[in-house]
Formats: C-alpha cells, sequence, structure tokens
C-alpha cells in the first residue's frame, strides 16, 4: 500500500470512524406516549408517517396490575383506575415530522369523547390518553386538544375525554404485540375516528430538480434552534465561495434525493451527486475538516488532491502550468474554498516549471516551516481551506519573495467575473 493510500485510508479514519456520540451536534429523536384504544391499529397508522423513527407497544400508567395483556384484560380489571392503559411508544425525529402534526393524527384516527372505550372494545386499558414526558408536550397537546374540541363541537360530538397526563411508568407489550398488523395481514383494529379533521397547512416543498445532476453540497439544517447548525454557518459555509454549489435543507425537504444517513441530528453535510448520496458527516465540522471532505469529494484519488493533502508537488511544466502561465488578468482562487490567492498582476515567468508570484492576495495564505528531505523550506498553505499551495524562496524579481506554487490546486477566474 502507497503513502497516498494510507493517508487517505488514516483520515477516513479520524473523520468517519469515531462514534457520533462525540459530534458536535443537535439530537432530534423525540419521544412521546399515545393511548387510542386497541395498540395494534394506532401503531401501524404511525409507522407509516414519514419522520417517525419507530412505534412500538406497550402497557403505561398502571398501578398494582401486572403489566402484561393477560392481566389487564382480566374482567376485574376491566374498570379499575389503575389498570394499565395500552399505549404506542412513538419516536420521530422532530426534524422532519412536528409532534403537532402526531397529535393531530392522534386525533384525527381515534374517537376521543369516548370513556374507558373504543367502539366494542370496552376497559380502562382502551383509555383515550397522552402521556408527556417534558412540559412543552403537556402545553402542545392541551393546545391541540382544545382546538379539537372547537372542530368536534361544529361537527355535533360531545366532550373530549382524553387522558393527559405525565408518563409514570412504561412496559413493552409482548413480542407478538409488536408489528401485530404486519405479522398479520388478515387481522385488523376497526376506524373508530369521528371524521373530524384538522386543516392541516401544506408542507413547503422546496425545488429539488437542481440537486438531481452534478455535484453539490447538502447540509442538514434544524426547523428550530440548533446551536451547532449556527456555528457550522458562521465558522464555514458562509464564508464558502467554491464551484461546487452548496444548499441548505431540513429533512422534510429532501423529496425526490436519495439520502442513505439518518436525518435525526443537525447539522449533516451530505455530498450528492445526481441527487443520489455518496457519503456524509453528521455534526459540526472545523473548516479544515470541511475540506478535507470536499477535497475528497471534488478531487477525488487525483494529482490535485495528493498536492493538497499530502504535500504533493506537481510534475514541472503540468498541463494546468501550461494553460494557467499566461491567462487575462484576473485571480487564481482556492479549488476548494474559492477564495482569491494570487493576482496575476502578480506573476512572473520564473522559468521554473512552476506558476510563481511576487505576493498573495493580503490575508490568503499562511506559512509555514518545512524541513522535509533535508532542506529549510517555507511552506504555503491556504488560509481558508489550508490545503498545501506551495512553497515561498526569496529569489524572486529585484529582490522579491518568488511564491512557487502548484497549479493543479487552483483554479482561475478571469476579471470580468470577479464581483
Amino acid at each position: 500500500m502507497n503513502l497516498k493510500n494510507k493517508f487517505f485510508i488514516n483520515i477516513l479514519i479520524v473523520l468517519f470512524a469515531i462514534p457520533s456520540v462525540y459530534a458536535n451536534k443537535t439530537n432530534h429523536i423525540q419521544t412521546i406516549y399515545l393511548g387510542s384504544g386497541c395498540f395494534w391499529g394506532a401503531e401501524k397508522g404511525y409507522e407509516a408517517m414519514e419522520g417517525v423513527i419507530n412505534a412500538e407497544s406497550g402497557y403505561a400508567n398502571g398501578y398494582g396490575v401486572k403489566p402484561n395483556y393477560r392481566s389487564i384484560i382480566q374482567f376485574k380489571n376491566k374498570y379499575n383506575e389503575n389498570n394499565f392503559a395500552e399505549v404506542v411508544k412513538v419516536t420521530f425525529n422532530s426534524n422532519a415530522i412536528s409532534l403537532d402534526e402526531i397529535l393531530k393524527h392522534y386525533f384525527e384516527n381515534h374517537d376521543p369523547t369516548q370513556l374507558n372505550r373504543q367502539g366494542n372494545d370496552v376497559g380502562t386499558q382502551y383509555r383515550s390518553t397522552i402521556l408527556f414526558t417534558n412540559e412543552s408536550q403537556k402545553d402542545l397537546a392541551e393546545e391541540i386538544m382544545n382546538q379539537y374540541q372547537e372542530l368536534l363541537v361544529d361537527g355535533g360530538f360531545g366532550e373530549i375525554k382524553t387522558k393527559l397526563e405525565p408518563l409514570d411508568n412504561f412496559y413493552f407489550a409482548e413480542e407478538y404485540h409488536q408489528d401485530y398488523l404486519k405479522k398479520n395481514p388478515n387481522g385488523y383494529c376497526p376506524d373508530l375516528s369521528t371524521g373530524i379533521v384538522f386543516n392541516g397547512d401544506q408542507k413547503n416543498y422546496l425545488d429539488n430538480s437542481k440537486l438531481l445532476s452534478d455535484k453539490h453540497i447538502l447540509v442538514l439544517d434544524s426547523q428550530s434552534y440548533c446551536p451547532y447548525c449556527e456555528k457550522l454557518k458562521n465558522n464555514v459555509t458562509d464564508d464558502y465561495k467554491g464551484s461546487i454549489p452548496l444548499s441548505y435543507r431540513t429533512s422534510d425537504q429532501l423529496h425526490g434525493l436519495q439520502i442513505k444517513s439518518p436525518t435525526w441530528a443537525t447539522p449533516s453535510v451530505i455530498f450528492l451527486e445526481n441527487g443520489r448520496e455518496v457519503f456524509a458527516y453528521q455534526g459540526f465540522l472545523e473548516p479544515k475538516e470541511f475540506y478535507q471532505l470536499l477535497g475528497k469529494f471534488k478531487l477525488g484519488d487525483s494529482e490535485a488532491y495528493n498536492v493538497a493533502f499530502n504535500k504533493g508537488t506537481d510534475a514541472r511544466f503540468c498541463k494546468e502550468y501550461e494553460i494557467f502561465k499566461n491567462t487575462p488578468n484576473g485571480v487564481f482562487i482556492d479549488k476548494l474554498s474559492g477564495e482569491p490567492l494570487f493576482d496575476t498582476k502578480d506573476r512572473f515567468v520564473s522559468k521554473s516549471g512552476w506558476l510563481s508570484f511576487t505576493k498573495p492576495v493580503d490575508g490568503s495564505v499562511y506559512e509555514l516551516p518545512d524541513n522535509s528531505f533535508g532542506m529549510r523550506r517555507t511552506e504555503i498553505r491556504s488560509a481558508s481551506s489550508g490545503i498545501h499551495l506551495g512553497h515561498v524562496f526569496n529569489d524572486g524579481p529585484n529582490g522579491m519573495p518568488r511564491y512557487c506554487i502548484n497549479a493543479t490546486v487552483l483554479e482561475f477566474k478571469p476579471e470580468q467575473d470577479i464581483s
């Protein structure tokens, strides 16, 4: 295995093998517990909702009764106020589906005006109940319940009997109850909904057609406040001027795209080609890490990648050098970040076989000592992306420096295209 491949493998290990728990990201996974009678059909209904990660049947908020199906259906517990309720534990990505949407689905898909029953299923275990885990869930549930109560009254229905209380205990139902309707396609739970529905707002579907061709950088943003998303914008993406387009989306705006990575944490940086995910990184990235990933995505296994990240050197008089040595007026920019590095007015012919300049654009590069190969040199790196550019020597014209720069890591922007 050559050194270049070993270096690339080490980069992948550092960037991708670190457990996600250490990444700087905002977790959008939430859970709520909902009881609406028989849990079979309710469980299947939640699982069909885009953005729901899992729906699991169980027994909740019971006392003095064994948490199993045989016990809760005994006649002595039929009207026992302390009986367990059949509920569904709904785990969802709040960045893809809101709790508002889930609660509206909940009310629309059973009859909350019934007390301890749904249709022919009678008993306290079938009670309508919302079990919240924090005050914000409670407040939203009360708000949605009040909205639905008004709609029910207008539709000729009575008072909502749904019990709203904090989750105190929960036990998973027996294995044969989990995904029951998938395992038993001929089984059913009757539709006992009132037929009263909320007038939901249409989702904001953005035009993703441009993302379906060529290469794109997609950053998964949060629908609510995400400190790491703001940090990524401030430290990295707000300054990005590269040639590969960068777009922001929330996880409910990914229609038409083939995304294989989970979308429950933000930010996530997803590299797309023709609408399909090539690879992604979950969590905040420092600029250097971002441009390492972008380098592999844009440059692949190329001489330019070797120069940028392995401190390689272009061949003398390479094809890029021949293209760039006589351009019209303009600037040479960082191939990854798009930031200006060198101006043609500072270019000169050194006959060395590499592009040569007397100075860089102010603030665009930084210097590092380089004692490799038994030589004492000064390395030049891009301030924006951190990639290796070349070296600076003191043998330029008229006593000025000579910035000896690799052409493969540059792009050229003509003067008329500079804004």
